[in-house]
């Protein structure tokens, strides 16, 4: 295989007979996709697309929750040599107009009324209005199947044409350009070749346990290349996928999918977790010691450490008494849980794993397609609590002197769209690709992220500060949603709190204290008070240079909707400091006082 279509011969030849390939629940309802349902479709799309003049190049786009038409739109692109932009539904109006043109697109699909209405105003500035396309049926609006019954009707006309087109499309042709989110500035046009996401995906598809016997749940957006390159992974291996649209649905899904599989990034799992120490903690009695006398077992557990016959009898217990609820919770059949885009805390892999549902974690980027490292599932030897694992295979990783993390490779970006410069700043003369991130490797190959090169900082004595180990740390709290840490130049780190307010919410329930909203909520003594424990019992895990000192609490949570984290969950630093540089001034000025 070098062309990312050409996954389409082997579902053809392995899994032909398949009957979900793809699913998605409509109502009370699962729309389900076979396989020649899907192979049928991309035929006819492909046909209909060249029946209405689609050349090699044209851009085409997409806006959507994640749903099967989603896969046929974009193999059809693929295999007429046009190039898929899927842009995320949650962007700024600015943002999506920016998108519009600087990827000159010409042709775009939409999910729903819902979405297209918030796009219409970028949609009319840019004139696209005959050019949309909605995969819900929206009257006054054209529709996706449209096309499919074209190419349907234009069959015999266009059939050579296409098979001209795919025999003319090589490895090293443009596949796709994926606007990163980015935490500052416009959005850059990431390009992908064909031999970028195959390479990662092949490469990834023979390190998962999984066949066609196997179902996977996908609920991280299709227009991340995460999730993208895991669902060709997933085809390449004949899973069947079953898409959740609403991130709210995912528990009732779960249970009635029983999926062996699913793509997570670590404050789902987070959120997980600590939805399930809140049930441990309701309970009473010899339940509720049960319950946190398995959470302590988990917590110990090491998948290369043996930890003697006594410890190994208690885990069984445990597995059996409480961790097979767990399961049971995430549908009973899980046998691997992928998690990527930020750190994750290692003590929620070892108790997930403990819990007979391992995680696996691995790091890379969109510029790489984006696998770098990860740990593999089909050799013990290659996992390493703690780290990202060993380079993918085909991947080549270097640390350079200041510890910035270098990958070479066939995931390697082309560049980014129309600016030559930025691709200049990030790949060297020597094609090593600069990742940005800081890194050490532990036993000579197993990759441990530190933090970004951009995000540390130094404090007034001269001690540099690594702001997001610290906030992983701090996050473990049920107490703290996000936070940033801060204090550049300063005598100390301090913290800008976001907390859970649903915890809070419980917490203030239990106490008897009264508040009128989540304003008046963070005001409170008694509150203010309780998180200073948490603070002060998580800085005994750090340095003193590291601990922090001093926090405010802020009453907004903190989303992609209401810009302080990106699309994949990450804080947008510079956006959060000026937001908040009143607090941060006040924490420091008060410092001055003293």
């Amino acid at each position: 295989m070098t062309r990312i279509f050409d996954i389409l011969d082997l579902y053809r030849v392995n899994y032909a007979g398949k009957e979900i390939a793809f699913a998605r629940k409509v109502d009370a309802n699962w729309n389900t996709y076979s396989s020649k349902d899907y192979l049928e479709m991309v035929e006819l799309l492909s046909l209909g697309f060249l029946a209405l003049g689609v050349k090699k190049g044209d851009k085409i786009g997409t806006i959507t929750t994640n749903r099967p038409e989603w896969n046929f739109v974009d193999m059809s692109l693929a295999q007429v040599g046009a190039i898929h932009v899927p842009i995320y539904p949650t962007l700024s109006e600015s943002d999506h107009e920016f998108i519009f043109r600087h990827a000159e697109i010409g042709m775009i699909f939409i999910s729903d009324k819902l979405l297209l209405d918030k796009l219409m105003p970028s949609i009319k500035k840019v004139k696209l209005d005959d050019q949309v396309y909605t995969f819900n049926e929206i009257a006054g609006v054209k529709n996706w199947k449209e096309i499919a019954e074209l190419g349907k009707a234009k069959k015999d006309e266009f059939s050579q044409m296409l098979q001209e087109r795919k025999d003319s499309i090589k490895t090293e042709d443009l596949l796709t350009i994926i606007y990163t989110s980015g935490t500052t500035g416009s959005p850059k046009g990431v390009m992908l070749s064909h031999k970028n996401l195959l390479s990662n995906s092949m490469a990834t598809g023979k390190m998962l346990p999984l066949n066609d016997t196997h179902r996977a749940l996908s609920f991280l957006p299709l227009c991340h290349v995460y999730e993208r390159m895991m669902v060709y992974n997933f085809q390449l291996n004949g899973v069947s996928i079953y898409y959740v649209e609403n991130l709210a649905k995912i528990g009732e899904f779960i249970k009635e999918i029983k999926p062996h599989v699913f793509n997570t990034v670590p404050r789902l799992l987070e959120k997980v977790y600590d939805s399930i120490i809140a049930k441990g903690k309701d309970l009473t009695g010899i339940k509720k010691f049960l319950f946190f006398w398995a959470v302590r077992i988990g917590k110990r557990y090491d998948i290369h450490k043996s930890q003697g016959w006594y410890y190994d009898q208690r885990l069984k217990i445990a597995r059996k008494l409480i961790f097979s609820k767990w399961r049971a919770g995430l549908g009973g059949s899980v046998n691997l849980i992928v998690s990527g885009g930020s750190a994750l805390q290692t003590r929620l892999q070892r108790i997930f794993w403990a819990a007979e549902m391992p995680i696996y974690e691995g790091f890379g980027l969109t510029e790489t397609s984006p696998v770098i490292a990860v740990n593999d599932p089909t050799n013990t030897d290659n996992v390493m609590f703690g780290t990202v694992g060993p380079a993918l295979p085909g991947v080549t990783i270097k640390l350079a002197e200041d510890g910035e993390i270098l990958a070479k490779g066939d995931g390697i970006m082309m560049g980014y769209y129309k600016d030559e410069a930025q691709t200049n700043e990030v790949i060297d003369q020597d094609g090593w690709l600069h990742t940005g991130d800081i890194g050490v490797m532990v036993e000579g190959r197993f990759l441990k992220i530190t933090d970004r090169k951009k995000e540390i900082f130094k404090i007034s004595s001269g001690k540099y500060i690594a702001p997001q180990v610290i906030e992983n740390i701090f996050k473990e709290s049920p107490f703290i949603e996000q936070l940033i840490v801060v204090g550049e130049n300063q005598k100390f780190a301090s913290a800008i709190i976001s907390p859970s307010f649903n915890t809070l919410h419980f917490w203030a329930a239990k106490h008897k204290i009264h508040y009128h909203s989540n304003n008046d909520l963070i005001t409170k003594p008694e509150l203010i008070s309780r998180i200073q424990k948490e603070v002060s019992h998580l800085n005994k895990r750090l340095g003193a240079t590291e601990q922090i000192k001093k926090f405010r609490l802020v009453a907004d949570e903190w989303s992609p909707v209401t810009g302080e984290l990106s699309q994949t969950l990450k804080l947008k630093r510079k956006l959060v400091k000026a937001r908040y540089d009143h607090l941060i001034k006040d924490i420091y000025a008060f410092e001055d006082k003293d």
